[in-house]
């Protein structure tokens, strides 16, 4: 692939040339030159697109598809290409399809579906045998496939003493091991966050002390071990200021937030609406304040769209019984450009990358072009014509969004929407 990327800005900290604007030569997926003006003499495809700007390429830490098992709620390849749509050129895939993917087989089951992708995948293998809790999976045998993080993708693991041998056991191979913050016990029956919306709505509610008391634990059993863990989708105050004093206790401790976290509070749910329905739950403005607070001084390592496409028989019903998850790929640059300032926001899309093993590149001469490009100016509302994914439970439907995604650059592949 050989391309002429005219008049971009550069947003990259990193590099020599950002905030630059720039014409960029991509010569067989090599950025070639960086220049202010580069002529075309070889007659190269030139990509003008107004207030063109580029990035490293985005990554997302936690994404679901279905395939294998739910395609009917999203496939691989459609994932995919939802992803080079929204900007990212790599994600994080969870493991919760049918079979879960918990054997070396599976994972590479997975990044065989995903050659020849201008999107790279990073498959997330299940922390335990079919994700149950009881007996952890082969690891080592799914890090040797290509998994780079082990999950049990929003089910908490109950026994300590499990979770303990899985650090210990991990740490022998340098293995990232995820744990869902949520103590189920505590959490029983609980659908939404506790709180005066829930007694008045009439629904269980799920208390902040749930996620605060398994991430206390999990935080010991760290300290403990000396492993290696990540925390995905926190979503209480406490919780922030539990990981910060992890952090200040130099354990080895990461975790994300789901965008739709720092955007809606729970008085949304007056609607009954379920595209709201998300775990952990939508919580207070309080808590809001405190995630971006912790994001800003960075406690909380990385954003993530928690994307967890799911079919409308199972989204569309009774609030109590509907599935928990929204689709979130889409809208993940249109919702953090909205909250935060644009250099704030790529940051934010950029970073997570290393912790799970992969390295990440600058835009500089010589290195592979991995680039996301946007429009970080104008706003729009965000509704079905903007939704790529076979499913359509979109939290962010009907608002207000800034910026627009025009596609990647990445595996030597062009994507433009």
């Amino acid at each position: 692939m050989n391309i002429l990327l005219k008049s971009v800005t550069i947003i990259d900290s990193k590099s020599d040339f950002h905030n630059q604007t720039v014409d960029i030569l991509i010569e067989k997926g090599i950025i070639s030159n960086i220049s202010k003006r580069i002529s075309n003499p070889n007659d190269y495809k030139e990509i003008r697109l107004e207030n063109l700007h580029a990035s490293q390429g985005w990554f997302d830490s936690s994404v679901s598809f279905g395939e294998p098992g739910y395609e009917e709620r999203e496939t691989i390849a459609n994932g995919l290409k939802t992803a080079a749509a929204s900007g990212f050129t790599a994600v994080a895939l969870n493991p919760n399809s049918n079979p879960v993917l918990d054997s070396y087989a599976d994972i590479s089951f997975v990044l065989s579906k995903a050659q020849n992708q201008a999107v790279s995948i990073y498959p997330i293998g299940a922390l335990t045998n079919g994700s149950k809790g009881n007996e952890l999976a082969e690891l080592y045998d799914m890090t040797n496939a290509g998994a780079v993080a082990f999950y049990d993708y929003q089910q908490p693991i109950e026994n300590p003493n499990l979770m303990k041998i899985a650090l210990q056991y991990a740490s022998n191979f340098d293995g990232l091991v995820c744990s869902f913050p949520q103590e189920p016990k505590i959490t029983g029956s609980g659908v939404v966050n506790e709180n005066y919306m829930s007694t008045s709505l009439g629904l269980k509610g799920n208390p902040n002390l749930s996620e605060e008391l398994q991430i206390s634990r999990d935080l010991f059993l760290l300290e403990y071990t000396e492993g290696k863990l990540h925390i995905p989708t926190i979503s209480t105050a406490k919780s922030v200021e539990l990981i910060r004093e992890a952090k200040k206790k130099k354990l080895n401790v990461s975790c994300s937030v789901a965008i739709h976290n720092l955007f809606f509070t729970d008085e949304v749910l007056d609607s009954f609406d379920t595209r709201y329905k998300v775990n952990p739950p939508l919580r207070t403005q309080d808590d809001i304040d405190a995630l971006i607070a912790g994001i800003k001084d960075g406690t909380i390592d990385m954003v993530t769209s928690d994307h967890n496409p799911i079919d409308i028989e199972h989204k569309k019903i009774e609030f109590d019984y509907a599935a928990y998850g929204t689709i979130g790929l889409e809208s993940a640059f249109g919702a953090l450009n909205t909250i935060f300032s644009t250099k704030k926001a790529i940051d934010l899309l950029t970073k997570g990358r290393e912790r799970f093993g992969k390295e990440s590149k600058s835009i500089a001469i010589g290195n592979k072009a991995d680039l996301s490009l946007f429009n970080p100016n104008g706003t729009y509302v965000f509704d079905k014509n903007n939704i790529k994914s076979t499913s359509k439970n979109a939290i962010f439907l009907n608002n207000t969004l800034k910026g627009n995604v025009y596609g990647i650059v990445a595996n030597n592949k062009l994507v433009l929407n």
